[in-house]
C-alpha cells in the first residue's frame, strides 16, 4: 500500500470517527443509570401532577436546575405527610435525611464542561422541560430521551429564532 495514501487516510478516518462520537444523535439516548433509590417521576410528576419547579426550585432563576435536597422530599415523606412511609426506599431516604447525609444521585442529563447551558433562560422563554428531557411524567426510571448534542440544540435555536452564534453556548 502506498505510504502517502496511508498518511492521508488515517487522519481522515480518525477525525470522522471522532466527529461521529461527538455529534452522533444517539450517543447518550437511552442512558438510564441506576440511582441510590428508585425515584419514580411517573408517580410524582405524572400521577400526582407535582410541577417540575416544585422540586427543581432554581430552574427559573439559575443556570442549573439542581437536584432537589432531601428536605424537599420530606415535605411529603416525613412527619404528618409520611406518604409511602412503609416503603424501604422511603425509609432509607428519611434515614439519610435524619443523619444529614445527602443522596448521591447520578446525573443523567449532562453537558461537556465547554458547553454553557442556562436553564432559567429557556424556562423564562417558555421552553417546556419535555422538549429536552422528554416526557418525565411517564418515566418510571429517568433516562435521556433526547440527544442533547450540538445539532439538537442548533436545530431548536434555528426553529425558534434564538441566537446561534458560538458564544451563546461556548465560553
Amino acid at each position: 500500500m502506498n505510504i502517502k495514501i496511508l498518511k492521508i487516510s488515517v487522519p481522515i478516518v480518525a477525525v470522522a470517527a471522532l466527529a461521529y462520537l461527538i455529534f452522533s444523535p444517539s450517543r447518550y439516548v437511552g442512558y438510564a443509570p441506576n440511582q441510590p433509590i428508585p425515584f419514580n417521576h411517573k408517580i410524582h410528576a405524572g400521577d400526582n401532577k407535582i410541577d417540575c419547579k416544585y422540586c427543581h426550585t432554581t430552574v427559573e432563576t439559575s443556570a442549573h436546575a439542581t437536584v432537589p435536597p432531601s428536605s424537599t422530599c420530606m415535605n411529603c415523606h416525613k412527619g404528618g405527610g409520611n406518604v409511602a412511609g412503609n416503603q424501604e426506599h422511603v425509609k432509607w431516604l428519611v434515614q439519610q435525611y435524619d443523619n444529614n447525609v445527602p443522596v448521591a444521585w447520578v446525573k443523567v442529563h449532562d453537558q461537556p464542561d465547554f458547553v454553557y447551558f442556562n436553564h432559567s433562560r429557556h424556562v423564562q422563554r417558555g421552553v417546556d422541560c419535555s422538549q429536552c428531557h422528554g416526557n418525565m411524567a411517564e418515566m418510571v426510571k429517568v433516562r435521556q430521551s433526547k440527544s442533547l448534542n450540538m445539532g439538537f440544540c442548533v436545530d431548536c435555536h434555528r426553529e425558534n429564532n434564538a441566537p446561534n452564534d458560538c458564544s451563546t453556548c461556548h465560553r
